[in-house]
């Protein structure tokens, strides 16, 4: 009898020791999230926000500068998790990306998803491609949080399917000038709600506006784009300091948004080129900024 006893409190001590090791290797694992963007949701309320209008041919959206800002707003909100990327959803006919498109595909940590562009211009297939995205993501633990950026009523069942696998969905919506622009129904279902106000993207939307022909400048060189931004990074370093500097390195890549904006603004104004939608000189200006940063340390 003694003996069973003993095995038997054996057995659970094995067990109560196993599950500990689990536990470890758990709280071991980071959290991640990745962030969902309905585009079409994206440019008709951000549009309708800054430029007065819904129609995408009346006004501009520095999508990189965007994406960068919303990039930095997740890390804020989830503070002790990994991005895993950014998925931006658009439709586009037969499913060819428009050069928009491609070069928001070529950002680093940006993966885009094309759903249909019917006779309307109305976006087909979208939700589902979101939801089968969110569904398996959650489904093998890729992440732990969901930003949902949309407003669609058929974005519910999404949602509901990543819930069911234990992922937590935090919708993030537009502010509208009247009402609300996003349903009710998706609303209740989701974990937590943010709103992003006119303020978060009046530095990317501009309405477009007729004016007389010039002829464009040169297009710069990636290491002319580079030394601008390692003289921007100079002038940035000597104005704030080696502690803004510790401060801003464990981002390396990704600047935060104000610093990213500020950067593109006196860039161009170096360079007298537009770098709106120049992903590569984008890239190249950044490149220039971190490597003078990283110099100095």
């Amino acid at each position: 009898m003694n003996d069973d006893l003993a095995a038997l409190a054996a057995r659970i001590d094995h067990t109560n020791e196993l599950l500990l090791r689990m536990l470890a290797e758990v709280a071991k694992t980071p959290s991640t999230h990745a962030i969902f963007v309905d585009a079409g949701y994206l440019y008709a309320a951000a549009g309708r926000l800054v430029a007065g209008t819904e129609d995408r041919r009346s006004f501009d959206l520095d999508t990189e500068g965007l994406i960068e800002a919303l990039i930095d707003r997740a890390r804020t909100i989830f503070a002790d998790s990994r991005l895993l990327r950014v998925y931006w959803y658009d439709g586009a006919r037969r499913r060819i990306h428009t050069a928009e498109q491609q070069s928001i595909a070529e950002l680093p940590d940006v993966k885009v998803r094309l759903g249909n562009l019917n006779a309307h211009n109305q976006q087909k297939g979208v939700d589902s491609l979101i939801r089968t995205d969110l569904e398996s993501l959650a489904r093998h633990r890729a992440i732990s949080d969901a930003a949902l950026l949309g407003g669609d009523e058929d974005l519910v069942s999404a949602v509901e399917a990543a819930q069911g696998y234990g992922a937590r969905v935090h919708l993030w919506g537009i502010e509208a000038p009247e009402g609300r622009n996003q349903a009710e129904p998706l609303l209740w279902e989701v974990d937590s709600q943010r709103t992003l106000d006119l303020d978060f993207f009046k530095p990317y939307v501009s309405r477009r506006t007729a004016v007389a022909y010039e002829a464009p400048a040169a297009r710069p060189t990636r290491e002319d784009v580079r030394f601008v931004g390692a003289q921007i990074a100079a002038k940035w370093l000597a104005a704030r300091g080696r502690e803004s500097l510790v401060e801003l390195l464990p981002g390396h890549p990704y600047l935060p948004g104000s610093v990213d904006q500020d950067l593109l603004v006196e860039a161009e104004g170096l360079l007298q080129y537009s770098l709106r939608g120049q992903a590569d000189l984008r890239r190249a200006l950044r490149d220039g900024f971190w490597e003078h940063l990283q110099s100095q340390y």
